[in-house]
């Protein structure tokens, strides 16, 4: 397969750490940014070796040469820039969370599905190989039958805009709670049979910190927290009748640590180096246009609108609304 060109929609630090990342891959190339200044698109595109550089996103759009869009814009500026990539029949990568809401979301598969073209959710977690990993040792009974699931992800943002304000869908849920959320999801094969939860918003009513509470069926509960104004452990730990894992950390797991019975040590499994943990959402983009998908086997579209309906149903609950929700 010839090298495949990306095509960064984007250029804050979220599209340097994808550039970073392409710049080591041999066969995906970091080949154009679009920013909605010139002079930010050619700093980034000097900076990243980008072949191209366009002052505006439907300019990066029109390009033949682009493969694959990544869209790296606040979750707040997903909708409108996705749609146009595939009217134009651009197979999009677009960041977590895949959109501002689950209307949003469910027009942009529908959208998709309906144009024929490949879109995935850039949830790098999902990607990583420590999945099926995780997902082996519960399968073959490691740690017994799963009971308990903690997880927890906090950063201290400070008065960061895209937190604090609705416009850009602030607060933790869409930017931290959405890997304590697909934390559960990837590892436990069960029902969500019921979800509650909590938050302390800011004055801005986005929520900066929550909890959230899920019942799942087989007996299993899930206990979540996420905050954008504390340093949390960020460790996930799936307990089972016969022992636990423990994984650290659970947006971009690190170690697993593997315990038997009174939480005696058993084995510590090695994490495969990574150039930044997000290469292994590019690869499986390039293998999934390779076979024809329109979608990738990690991140099912109807997985990603899952979560979406999860969140909505818990901003629902909290009172933490958007102006796109209108």
């Amino acid at each position: 397969m010839k090298t495949m060109n990306v095509g960064i929609i984007g250029a804050g630090w979220i599209a340097e750490k994808a550039a970073i990342t392409l710049n080591h891959l041999s066969d995906i190339s970091c080949y154009a940014i679009a920013s909605r200044s010139q002079e930010k698109a050619d700093a980034f595109a000097a900076q990243w070796g980008c072949k191209k550089a366009y002052g505006s996103y439907s300019a990066l759009l029109d390009d033949p040469d682009v493969d694959l869009v990544y869209v790296a814009t606040p979750h707040s500026h997903h909708y409108d820039v996705t749609r146009e990539a595939l009217l134009k029949g651009k197979p999009c990568l677009v960041e977590k969370a895949f959109m501002a809401n689950l209307r949003q979301a469910k027009e942009i598969v529908d959208l998709a599905r309906e144009q024929r073209v490949f879109i995935a959710e850039a949830i790098w977690t999902r990607y990583q190989p420590v999945v099926p990993m995780v997902r082996k040792l519960i399968a073959d009974g490691r740690i017994g039958t799963p009971r308990l699931v903690t997880a927890t992800l906090g950063y201290s943002m400070g008065d960061k805009p895209r937190i604090m304000r609705p416009d850009l869908c602030g607060g933790a849920l869409l930017d931290l709670g959405v890997y304590a959320l697909n934390f559960t999801r990837m590892f436990i094969d069960a029902d969500i049979l019921s979800m509650d939860g909590t938050c302390w918003k800011s004055e801005t009513g986005m929520d900066l910190t929550n909890t959230i509470q899920l019942e799942l069926s087989g007996g299993i509960i899930a206990n979540l927290q996420s905050s954008a104004c504390c340093v949390g452990d960020n460790i996930g730990v799936i307990a089972g009748t016969e022992g636990n894992i423990i994984i650290d950390n659970i947006n971009n797991p690190q170690r697993v640590r593997l315990s038997g019975h009174d939480r005696t040590f058993v084995e510590e499994f090695a994490v495969p180096e990574q150039i930044t943990g997000y290469e292994y959402q590019f690869i499986a983009c390039r293998d999934a246009l390779a076979e024809g998908l329109l979608e990738p086997r990690e991140m099912p579209l109807e997985e990603t609108l899952y979560i979406m309906q999860l969140m909505d149903e818990l901003r629902e609950k909290w009172d933490v609304r958007y102006p796109m929700d209108e």
